[in-house]
This record gives structure tokens, C-alpha cells and sequence, in this order.
């Protein structure tokens, strides 16, 4: 049974409460002062607070997506590795992206694709960087309608936080969904969104860094995977047709990316995001001592020292509950002396860090991206 299994977690929550049960009833056989007694009233309690813990733990997992199975826990995932081929084509058929699922959109109608759309669980292999990882990607509705058989679509990527699962943006953060009810109200336009974690090299947290030496996280999400997507979808071939949004780490993400590259995406949007790039046990050396790296992804130092980038950008953050309320004030302040960077804020009184905040953000980015992109 998978760490995300229902079943795992209802044998967790049954455990805790016949431990709990068991330990009032055992409770007066226990309570005589001998060192048996003793042992067993803390083996008791020890073994029922496991239970809950455990319990939680699973809940909050199956709510926020963070880990995707016992090997991901565990820190021994490796079957999403950095994938160098050594042949002129890159994959065993050549193709960047192949098509290995689908499933239906969770909506009335949902099981017909020209209803619902669809979302198709693809692999993708870089063909520059070699970077193999997993995506969910959405198609519209109106993708699989004869009367749109030769339009084009503007993309959104989605990143998750880390370590992340490209399944909570689907099941926790109901991105085809929120998507699907915004198009059919027309309130935006109808999009692909390519949804993934930006950990393609798990369990190493790159950062979205081209690390020296090591994964090209950021070719392959600024040059990579547009071009994958757009070989293989019908894409807008215009610059201005890709767009990128992620929360935490992704959110992080998707502000560089849009900054170091506003040729790949028009317009970002960082939920809850931060703005430099951290060093801990989870990421290694980022940068391997060079400077120019290491500042660049800072965004503040890079829209203070750089050029401003030609794109959009959207922050979100809340007045109570999110720690990074203060330099997202001091990073709008900053962008908004830049002329050439337009930056649009979401900031909610209250809201943590979690999926509920973000769910309450999600409508009204997709609307905000909606509007700056093309579908040509």
C-alpha cells in the first residue's frame, strides 16, 4: 500500500483509536508501582502517540502533497533522475515528450474530453539539459472541439512547492478544475497548463539553478520544456504565449524564470514565493563560488543591478500568516521603480502558508494570466 493510499490512512487512524481505547481500558491493571507496570504504562503511551502522530502526518500529507510515496519519504526516490543519453535523439523513439496517461477532468461532464478537457500524464526529456521528469498537462475543452481543430493555445506551467507532487495541484490545489469553471464562465481564455514539481533531480532541491556541474534546472524550464510542449501541443508560437505560476519554491521559480528569461514567459506569478534562492542540506552548493550565480538569484539584487526584464509579475502574500509579507512589500516597491517590469500584487488579510491560502489565490492569478498572454 502507497503512502498516499486511503487505505494506509484509515489503518492509521483505526490503530491510534484502539490504542487510545486500549490504553484507558489496560489503564487500572497498569497503575500498580512495580517496574512492569511502569514499562507498560510508557510503552502504552509511547505506542499510542506514534499512532496519532502517524495519523496526522498522513492527513496532512494526503492534503498537501508532500511526499509521493515511502521511497520519496525516505529520501530514497530515484526513479526521476537527471537522464544523460548519449545518442543524437535523446530517447528510445526520439520523441521529447510521450503520452503515457490520461485521466478525466473532475467536472460535470468530465468524461468526455470535449466537455471536460482532459489531462494527459506525459515524461519529458530535455533535449538540450537531458533532464527526464514527469508532468500532468491539461488540454481545454475547446482543444478536442472540431470548431477550434486549428487553434492555438496559450500555456501556463505550474510548479509546485518542495518537494512537492505534481498530483496535489490537481487534487489539493484543483488546477484543471479552477481552470475548467473559469474558461466555461468566461472569465479567462482557455489555456494548457503543464503541471510539475520543479525537484527534477529528486531528492536534491536545485533551486531552478543551472548548477555547475550538475542539473541545468533552469534551461530546462526556460528553453526545454516550452519547446517540448510546443512540439508536441498546439501552442502559441508567439513569445508572449507561455506563462508560469508556482507557490513556495515554485513560486520562487517562477519569478526567476520570467525575470532571466521574458523571452520564454510573459508573466509570473509567485504564491507565497520568496526571493533568494536559500543554501541548506536540501539543496547543496548551489553556485560552486561564483558570484555572478549566486547574486543573480536574488531577485532583488538582480532588478536592482540588472536591466528590468520586459515581463509581468504577480506576488501574493497575507498581512497575518505568511513570513514573507515584509520583502514582498520591499520587492513590489522595488519593481515598481522599473518602467520596463509590471508587478501586481494578491495580498489577503489572513492565510498560512498552505493549500487552502493558496486555492483562495489560484482564481484570480489564472484570470491575471489570462490577460497577458497570447494565443498565437
Amino acid at each position: 500500500m502507497g503512502l498516499t493510499s486511503n487505505k494506509v490512512l484509515v489503518l492509521a487512524v483505526l490503530s491510534a483509536v484502539l490504542l487510545f481505547v486500549g490504553t484507558v481500558w489496560w489503564w487500572p491493571r497498569l497503575a500498580r508501582r512495580n517496574w512492569r507496570a511502569v514499562i507498560g504504562r510508557i510503552g502504552l503511551l509511547l505506542v499510542t502517540q506514534v499512532a496519532i502522530f502517524a495519523s496526522i502526518g498522513l492527513f496532512a500529507n494526503q492534503a498537501f502533497g508532500f511526499y509521493a510515496s515511502w521511497a520519496d519519504l525516505f529520501g530514497q526516490e530515484s526513479g526521476q533522475g537527471v537522464v544523460v543519453f548519449h545518442g543524437g535523439r535523446g530517447g528510445s523513439d526520439g520523441g521529447p515528450l510521450q503520452v503515457v496517461d490520461t485521466q478525466p477532468v473532475s467536472v460535470s461532464g468530465g468524461t468526455r474530453p470535449q466537455i471536460g478537457g482532459q489531462i494527459q500524464k506525459v515524461d519529458i526529456v530535455g533535449r538540450t539539459t537531458h533532464i527526464a521528469t514527469p508532468a500532468f498537462v491539461y488540454l481545454p475543452p475547446e482543444y478536442f472541439q472540431s470548431r477550434y481543430r486549428t487553434r492555438t493555445f496559450p500555456a501556463v506551467t505550474i510548479l509546485t512547492g518542495y518537494p512537492g507532487t505534481a498530483a496535489a495541484l490537481i487534487k489539493g490545489l484543483h488546477y484543471p478544475q479552477t481552470a475548467h469553471d473559469l474558461s466555461k464562465n468566461g472569465q479567462m481564455q482557455p489555456m494548457i497548463l503543464v503541471m510539475m514539481r520543479p525537484t527534477v533531480a529528486p531528492p536534491r532541491d536545485t533551486e531552478c539553478v543551472d548548477i555547475p556541474g550538475g542539473p541545468q534546472t533552469e534551461t530546462f524550464f526556460a528553453k526545454d520544456l516550452p519547446d517540448a510542449v510546443s512540439a508536441h501541443y498546439r501552442v502559441g508560437k508567439k513569445p508572449g504565449s507561455w506563462g508560469i505560476v508556482g507557490d513556495s519554491t515554485g513560486g520562487y521559480c517562477a519569478l526567476k524564470l520570467a525575470m532571466h528569461h521574458p523571452e520564454s514567459y510573459a508573466a509570473a506569478a509567485g504564491l507565497s514565493p520568496y526571493y533568494k534562492a536559500p543554501i541548506d542540506p536540501t539543496t547543496g552548493d548551489l553556485f560552486h563560488g561564483n558570484k555572478e550565480m549566486r547574486n543573480s538569484a536574488d531577485l532583488r539584487w538582480f532588478m536592482q543591478h540588472k536591466p528590468a526584464p520586459a515581463t509581468s509579475l504577480l506576488v501574493t502574500s497575507s498581512k497575518v500568516g505568511e513570513h514573507n509579507y515584509k520583502e514582498t512589500l520591499k520587492f513590489i516597491s522595488l519593481v515598481q521603480s522599473k518602467h520596463r517590469t509590471q508587478i501586481a500584487s494578491i495580498i489577503l488579510d489572513s492565510g498560512g502558508h498552505n493549500f487552502n491560502t493558496w486555492r483562495r489565490e489560484i482564481p484570480p492569478t489564472l484570470q491575471w494570466l489570462s490577460g497577458r498572454l497570447s494565443d498565437r
